[in-house]
């Protein structure tokens, strides 16, 4: 199979250790991220990247995976990179380098594919379900706040960013949500840094939320065909467990770099 930017030769195996950081003229020090670039919004991560003045590099071979101190899994459509990282060589490589500590930020679809469970995998022909790259003990449900029609916005507490800009720390997150996962369940091990407010989140019940007409289920994960209606409750989308972070939501997409700052950070040794 051939995917644009990769070649059809098999690529050499990946080295063990990631890329080596130098430093700036300031003493800080200098950091190379990667973006997995087989499918989704890579040129808007590698821009907001660039303007907090890191380097960044799409990442479509195993090879590549070297040069990087760290990596953004961006949004876009899970079942498909899970395709094409596997068809590219990308994911036992990835694999090994997330469970060897290499740092690594996933936004919407980039969170579903470091979550170590899917409550709703898609599956192939053959009835076998997605893979994820895993890494992060937790529960997520794909698409959970709907599909793109009910795409929104909305301001969030998200804790743990620093002043980026003319924006404080402590300052609101401008999150746009499309056909946005949720985390269902989170290990001891992974801290909660957002929640959407129960007010602004679909019911778990048949009369609210987001369904699958297929099979006819709540995503919210109540049971369809009762006429109950359960209270819609908070939705946790954002987490981190030790180096690897994770967003439902695109910060990318709306000039917010602080989640970005902090996955800087995090490379660095900061945060």
């Amino acid at each position: 199979m051939s995917v644009p930017g990769s070649d059809d030769a098999p690529s050499p195996p990946v080295p063990s250790a990631a890329g080596t950081i130098g430093t700036t003229a300031n003493g800080r020090r200098d950091i190379v991220v990667g973006v997995l670039a087989v499918q989704g919004d890579v040129r808007e991560h590698i821009a907001t990247i660039e303007s907090l003045g890191g380097r960044a590099i799409a990442v479509r071979r195993p090879s590549e995976l070297s040069a990087v101190d760290g990596l953004i899994i961006p949004g876009g459509e899970s079942t498909t990179m899970d395709k094409l990282s596997r068809t590219l060589g990308l994911a036992d490589p990835l694999r090994d380098l997330i469970a060897g500590g290499l740092p690594v930020y996933g936004s919407c679809a980039g969170m579903i594919m470091l979550s170590d469970v899917v409550a709703d995998p898609s599956t192939d022909r053959s009835g076998n379900p997605q893979q994820t790259f895993g890494g992060l003990d937790m529960v997520v449900r794909r698409n959970a706040f709907g599909r793109q029609r009910e795409s929104f916005e909305t301001d969030l507490d998200f804790a743990g960013l620093a002043t980026t800009g003319g924006a404080a720390g402590d300052d609101p997150v401008r999150a746009v949500f499309i056909r946005a996962p949720w985390v269902e369940k989170v290990g001891e091990g992974v801290e909660v840094l957002a929640q959407v407010p129960a007010a602004e989140t679909p019911r778990a019940g048949p009369s609210g939320g987001a369904s699958d007409s297929a099979s006819g289920a709540s995503y919210g994960g109540g049971t369809s065909g009762t006429g109950i209606d359960l209270d819609s409750v908070a939705r946790i989308v954002a987490v981190r467990s030790g180096n690897l972070l994770a967003t439902s939501f695109h910060p990318e997409v709306t000039g917010e770099r602080r989640v970005h700052e902090l996955f800087i950070r995090m490379i660095r040794g900061e945060a």
